[in-house]
């Protein structure tokens, strides 16, 4: 069976987020995957790069840098234990859903600091070993999120503009950099502002399409994709 790992970054089990979560974990073990789920808040995930992240001494004690002693730690088997925790699941799966309301056109803090700190370079990347040639490159990814503007808002004559604009950074700056290769993305537009009907009708798309996921080609991961 295939292995998943989803990232989820909500506060409220019962929100939007919650049920697309529990979609696809219930969806995705029925089809016999293995499915973890990082629940971001309720572990209290620490998003800050810290000299916490490192244990016993540094490699340049005089000067803190920490790209470089989060590579020195991971070469040495120096990272601290939440993060090699989670690095062990990501090295595991051949599918990460990351699931997200989005935040002021990004992701949530708490899972840029998943990013920032979890995929180090060693582990994920390690140049000139990114993009195609990046560390994770067996593996798939999904960006599934809700969004407060309406889907004309972020359409690309729209006051937002296309909404492709702001995966750049999240799945060509980060995923695809270390070599993940990405599906399309799953996106629910203004949940809040939309019926209980609408609602269920979003749930229920997401679920059918997990049903085919496995058949899907990766988006093309170029510049024209986001910007054409």
């Amino acid at each position: 069976g295939r292995k998943v790992l989803i990232v989820y970054a909500h506060q409220e089990p019962k929100s939007l987020n919650g049920s697309l979560k529990r979609v696809a974990v219930e969806e995705l073990s029925k089809q016999g995957c293995s499915v973890t789920v990082s629940d971001l808040y309720a572990m209290q995930f620490e998003p800050r790069a810290t000299r916490n992240d490192i244990v016993g001494c540094l490699h340049n004690s005089e000067e803190f840098n920490y790209g470089v002693e989060a590579w020195e730690a991971y070469k040495r088997g120096g990272l601290s234990n939440d993060l090699i925790e989670e690095q062990k699941k990501v090295q595991e799966a051949d599918l990460m859903i990351f699931q997200f309301p989005l935040y002021w056109f990004s992701m949530p803090a708490i899972m840029k600091g998943w990013m920032d700190r979890v995929l180090v370079q060693g582990f994920a990347h390690e140049f000139p070993n990114c993009y195609d040639s990046g560390l994770l490159k067996n593996k798939l990814a999904l960006f599934s999120f809700t969004t407060g503007g309406s889907e004309e808002m972020y359409a690309k004559g729209g006051i937002s503009g296309d909404i492709r604009y702001l995966l750049w950074p999240m799945q060509h700056g980060i995923m695809h950099f270390c070599g993940v290769k990405v599906l399309a993305p799953h996106i629910c537009f203004a949940p809040e502002y939309v019926s209980e009907e609408k609602r269920k009708e979003m749930l229920i798309a997401w679920a059918q399409r997990l049903k085919t996921l496995w058949k899907e080609e990766p988006i093309n991961c170029s510049p024209e994709w986001y910007f054409k």
